[in-house]
């Protein structure tokens, strides 16, 4: 898969997603990175990229005419429109089910707007999705493209060394992951659940789901409503006082 970054600042993509696991998938060949910097492509002799907003107003807001330039090059080559997504406290709440929506694609570009925000008009032109990682505001749009780039990777054919750590993560299945448990047996005082020292693989199933039926009560019972909930998972929860209709 190619991930493409429209940004001002490319050092700040590059080296976050050089290390640790996009690192290495980039090393491997599963994932390949084009980072294109927009002051690049400003006709401006001083390679401003932004000016003040029409109407008055604080701030700056970037022009429309440099990321133009860019995105035209960066997709000379690409077959058809490939999606964009601009970066924004104002898009869609970015999930888990998005990455993987985003995961089927070949091409994926992520445009990173700072100051005040970008010229609507580019917007218009050539974004296809508009995406937020949460309801804050950042400096710019580098932090969120590389958390929905390291998102998306982790889906991808190679990338991790165990395919089975993506399919069960927290949030696959509508529901949080279960508790972990590593040496020693006992730390601080506190034993490793021994059900998990038994070897019964089958009662150990049981409780890693129970776990994490427990879990996602707790902290994010809202899950509840879209996770596919056998009848022994609706029986457990009833035990622990859940009822459908509080939600």
């Amino acid at each position: 898969m190619n991930f493409h970054v429209l940004t001002l600042f490319p050092d700040m993509i590059i080296q976050g997603l050089h290390t640790s696991v996009t690192g290495k998938a980039i090393d491997r060949g599963h994932i390949r990175l084009d980072v294109v910097n927009i002051r690049d492509y400003s006709r401006d002799k001083h390679k401003h990229v932004d000016d003040t907003p029409y109407g008055g107003g604080a701030g700056m807001v970037m022009q429309p005419e440099p990321i133009w330039l860019a995105y035209e090059d960066m997709t000379k080559d690409m077959p058809g429109r490939p999606r964009l997504i601009y970066v924004t406290p104002q898009g869609t709440t970015f999930t888990q089910q998005m990455a993987e929506e985003f995961s089927r694609e070949e091409d994926l570009i992520f445009l990173c707007g700072h100051y005040e925000g970008v010229d609507e008009r580019i917007l218009t032109e050539i974004v296809t999705d508009y995406v937020s990682i949460g309801d804050y505001v950042l400096t710019g749009g580098e932090l969120p493209a590389m958390v929905m780039i390291d998102a998306v990777s982790r889906l991808l054919p190679g990338v991790l060394n165990n395919e089975e750590s993506a399919e069960f993560e927290s949030f696959q299945d509508h529901l949080l992951e279960h508790p972990h448990y590593t040496r020693p047996v006992e730390f601080h005082g506190r034993r490793v659940p021994e059900v998990l020292l038994s070897g019964h693989h089958a009662n150990i199933e049981t409780w890693r789901r129970q776990q994490s039926l427990k879990r996602t009560l707790e902290r994010r019972p809202d899950l509840l409503e879209k996770a596919p909930l056998t009848s022994k998972d609706l029986h457990y929860l009833k035990e622990l006082g859940w009822e459908p209709e509080d939600l």
